[in-house]
């Protein structure tokens, strides 16, 4: 391979158009790095990102160190013109070599044929294609090829290309490339892998709209694809189609029927839809189908207690607190026991909060209210006074322990 450097193909490459400077090849460095990140490829072609970008960061250097090199700091377009017509002489030389040692080979073949005719192989053929899909960014669509390149040299040596999609002209790894043939319909599998790759790309853009409707088609190839359900599910929630969000759930749970995961996600949707009694109904399901989940049930008494059910609320949140105790979990076990009027369960699940988490402010807080309503006046004194050190500017707090004080019984000093 020659040495020239070719400032064409670099600059296609980095897709810039001369004249440049330094900082415009930096910031052209920049938007490629984003578009061909090894960690925004689709499976198994992270390794065709990697080389491809590290083409690129290649053709950056060369092009910087370039532009310090010349006057003005700028690569005009004459001498990419230049530089390009050197590098096609040299490899037009390299070709002509390339073409002599071809056709003494063939020459060589031609007379083992004759001598030896059992040794030879039937020719191998490549047929070339135009049109072609990039796996990596299949909503950029069909695309019409309108170059192939080499760069580098013995075994770093990289095929890339030049092709028109519809947004425009983009340099694209070879490897990323699906040459299409419109004779016959692309199987299922793949039109789920192109829709699913476009909606991660606009899900990492934050429009999830559009990763929904793209989802949709992935759904119509494979109705039952649990992966495509549940990201088809995640992208209308958080685009605020709950409804929509709601019946892909309903058909995620269909396909999924013995996994949790799909009962989580619709007693969230239904939770925010304000329909409590189906959320109840899918966080029960949920801890039905994984028992040893302590936040699930935590997640029923919570909704249980929106619908004023306090003695099932108080029934699972034992539960929860059996299976795993959590800060939260014991505070809304204490709302639930306050409710129902029993004072010192109340007062039993608040310290457990205290000693699951000591400098938790709320615990505390909650702790010396529910101690106020006791006998128990030094001891709620020194929760609110431990609270108060958490969070000084609780006006709430302070109030309290203002009260507190006054109530405290007063006894004369010991002798």
């Amino acid at each position: 391979m020659s040495n020239v450097l070719d400032i064409e193909q670099s600059t296609l490459l980095l897709e810039l158009v001369p004249p440049f400077d330094k900082r415009d090849v930096q910031l052209a460095r920049r938007r490629q790095a984003k578009v061909w990140h090894p960690d925004l490829a689709p499976p198994g072609k992270q390794a065709a990102h990697e080389r491809h970008l590290q083409a690129i960061n290649r053709a950056a250097d060369q092009l910087e160190e370039l532009a310090e090199t010349l006057r003005g700091g700028r690569v005009s377009a004459n001498a990419v013109k230049v530089s390009a017509a050197a590098a096609r002489k040299a490899r037009a030389e390299e070709g002509q070599r390339a073409w002599e040692a071809e056709q003494r080979r063939q020459a060589a073949d031609k007379d083992r044929k004759v001598n030896d005719p059992f040794s030879s192989q039937v020719p191998d053929h490549s047929v070339v294609h135009r049109y072609a899909r990039c796996l990596s960014y299949p909503e950029w669509g069909v695309g019409t090829v309108s170059g192939i390149y080499f760069t580098g040299e013995g075994d770093e040596i990289q095929q890339w290309a030049r092709v028109s999609f519809q947004p425009g002209i983009r340099t694209v790894p070879a490897d990323s490339l699906q040459f299409v043939d419109f004779s016959k319909p692309d199987p299922g599998a793949d039109r789920v892998e192109r829709f699913v790759t476009a909606a991660r790309h606009a899900i990492a853009e934050g429009d999830y709209t559009l990763a929904a409707k793209r989802l949709i088609y992935a759904r119509d190839a494979e109705p039952d694809n649990a992966a495509v359900l549940r990201l088809m599910t995640f992208a209308f929630w958080q685009a605020g189609d709950l409804a929509a969000a709601a019946r892909t759930v309903r058909d995620w749970a269909r396909v999924e029927r013995d996994r949790p995961a799909p009962q989580r996600f619709a007693s969230r949707i239904y939770e925010q839809m304000n329909a409590l009694d189906l959320a109840v109904e899918a966080a029960e399901r949920a801890a039905s189908l994984a028992p040893t989940d302590g936040d699930a049930w935590e997640r029923i008494g919570r909704l249980t207690l929106r619908t004023g059910d306090t003695a099932r609320a108080i029934e699972v949140l034992e539960t929860a607190r059996e299976l795993a105790p959590t800060v939260d979990g014991l505070l809304d076990l204490a709302l639930a026991n306050q409710l129902a009027g029993d004072l010192g369960g109340e007062l039993t699940a608040c310290e457990q909060a205290t000693v699951l988490q000591r400098d938790s402010s709320i615990a505390w807080s909650r702790l010396a209210h529910a101690l106020a309503r006791s006998d128990r006046v030094s001891d709620a004194i020194d929760a609110a006074d431990r609270a108060l050190k958490l969070e000084p500017d609780n006006r709430e707090l302070r109030t309290l322990l203002e009260s507190l004080l006054e109530r405290q019984p007063r006894v004369l000093p010991a002798a």
